[in-house]
């Protein structure tokens, strides 16, 4: 016994001997530097998601002037929601879908406090909140399962206004009669009005999902093509039938899902990072004038551990984020300060 310590104190020692030589010979130990936080090109190509190259498209660089939130950044507002889905906030309430029960819920944006809205939509990715009053609203949900248009009025008692549609995901109202859809299972985007009346203006798509306007441009992701991640279209155009493509405003994104345009002017949208949700966002205006941004352009703004993709998506005006994954009941939450 006394013979292998002495052996291993000589080893040591020598060790320690050759160590100090070589630092005073000058040789140094380099740290291997930390991932960047906004991961370019090439970390999504092992993910593989077909991209171009940037050097092939040149654009304009974004700075980051966002530190990203991460998962511990999220406050958790209720799990009382089985399997929610789309979701839009209004007055301090969440609207919630939840696929698990065919309920739309109210939940007390502060409190958590959650109570059954009402009973009879099957399968809602998005919600537009038409509000009447301080009080009073209509709900207009795209009812995934059943390929229809729904309305949720005072009563409480929901009616299908439009059938037949493709499989119904994004919504947003392009005036007090009309509003926008995109078909997933169509691979395209139709006007809806209050009659029922459904017309297909925009063909050719890749699984168009959530869908944004303002009151010149419409964006929309394209869940199934990273190439075409999200792109736009003049809204003049679209309603006039102009026979016109789209161009690209965002490329290289891997399953983009939900989107937001808020009131700090910026577009946010969900997306996945291998097996992670994430939410980042752009400047419309940047992206449109400079022939799309790629995907090292985006301001990262939430990078969490939940499982892609982030069903849920909507930020207030005083710009809280809520967000959920798929299949999971927790709600979070989160302050965005800019």
């Amino acid at each position: 016994m006394t013979f292998t310590i002495f052996h291993r104190v000589v080893l040591a020692l020598l060790f320690l001997l050759i160590l100090t030589q070589t630092t005073q010979a000058g040789t140094t130990i380099t740290p291997t530097a930390a991932p960047s936080k906004t991961p370019g090109i090439s970390s999504l190509a092992t993910t593989g998601v077909e991209v171009a190259s940037s050097e092939e498209t040149p654009h304009a660089q974004v700075a980051q002037s966002f530190e990203p939130l991460t998962q511990s950044d999220l406050n958790v507002l209720t799990g009382n929601v089985q399997r929610p889905n789309g979701m839009i906030w209004n007055n301090g309430l969440l609207y919630v879908a939840c696929s698990g029960d065919w309920t739309l819920y109210e939940i007390n944006d502060t409190s958590g406090s959650t109570r059954t809205y009402i009973y009879g939509v099957r399968n809602s990715h998005n919600i537009h909140v038409e509000a009447l009053s301080d009080t009073d609203i209509n709900l207009w949900v795209p009812d995934y399962d059943t390929n229809s248009l729904m309305l949720v009025n005072q009563a409480r008692a929901p009616q299908q206004i439009a059938t037949g549609l493709e499989g119904p995901w994004g919504i947003a109202a392009v005036d007090e009669s009309t509003f926008l859809i995109s078909n997933l299972g169509g691979n395209n985007i139709a006007t809806v009005n209050r009659a029922g009346e459904i017309n297909v203006v925009l063909t050719d798509l890749r699984s168009p999902a959530g869908i944004s306007l303002d009151e010149d441009f419409v964006y929309f992701a394209n869940n199934g093509s990273a190439r075409r991640s999200i792109e736009w279209i003049a809204l003049a155009d679209l309603l006039e039938g102009e026979e016109v493509t789209p161009e690209p405003l965002v490329s290289g994104l891997q399953s983009t899902t939900g989107m937001v345009l808020a009131s700090d002017g910026y577009l946010y949208f969900t997306y996945a990072l291998g097996t992670r949700g994430v939410v980042g966002r752009v400047d419309p205006e940047v992206c449109r004038e400079n022939e799309g941004c790629s995907n090292d352009e985006i301001e990262i703004i939430l990078y969490t551990e939940l499982a892609a993709p982030l069903a849920g998506l909507t930020i207030t005006p005083e710009m809280r984020l809520f967000v959920h994954t798929i299949y999971r009941p927790e709600i979070y939450w989160v302050q965005i300060e800019n």
